[in-house]
């Protein structure tokens, strides 16, 4: 095959395979201890285009991740990863969404998700009531959110 021949054949497979080729896999680590106290997410608040991955990794035993109801963009599919299991979770639809660990949850361990430039879901997240803890944690990761 000539040189132009294999650029074109590239090309084609580019357009053929569209965005979903060049999805981000961001890995997110689930923490007993770690950047901002004590039962984290690390990063805590992740920017993603739509179609990006999540890969949930629990450092320490017993945990998971979950969506909290409410922080989701309409439609939006829900989740909930198995306590202690590495799993991706794909994000299609822009907006926010607030992430919660199941068991510590009362222990503010929460996170943040963009999804896209423009998040249309902002103020509904803000107005979902959490735990005096987590709702400590949400502030500063929503005042990220641009």
């Amino acid at each position: 095959m000539t040189k132009l021949g294999t650029l074109v054949g590239t090309l084609a497979l580019c357009i053929a395979t569209g965005p979903a080729a060049f999805a981000a896999e961001i890995a997110v680590k689930t923490l007993n201890s770690g950047p901002g106290g004590l039962m984290v997410f690390d990063p805590a608040f992740v920017k993603l285009a739509p179609g990006d991955s999540i890969k949930f990794v629990p450092q320490d035993k017993g945990h998971n991740a979950e969506l909290i109801k409410g922080m989701a963009p309409e439609g939006a599919e829900t989740f909930k990863t198995v306590l202690g299991k590495e799993e991706v979770v794909k994000f299609d639809k822009p907006g926010v969404y607030g992430i919660k660990c199941s068991p510590h949850y009362l222990m503010g361990m929460i996170a943040v998700v963009v999804v896209g430039d423009k998040p249309e879901n902002l103020e509904a997240a803000k107005a979902v009531t959490h735990n005096k803890l987590a709702a400590k944690r949400f502030e500063p990761l929503l005042a990220q959110v641009q």
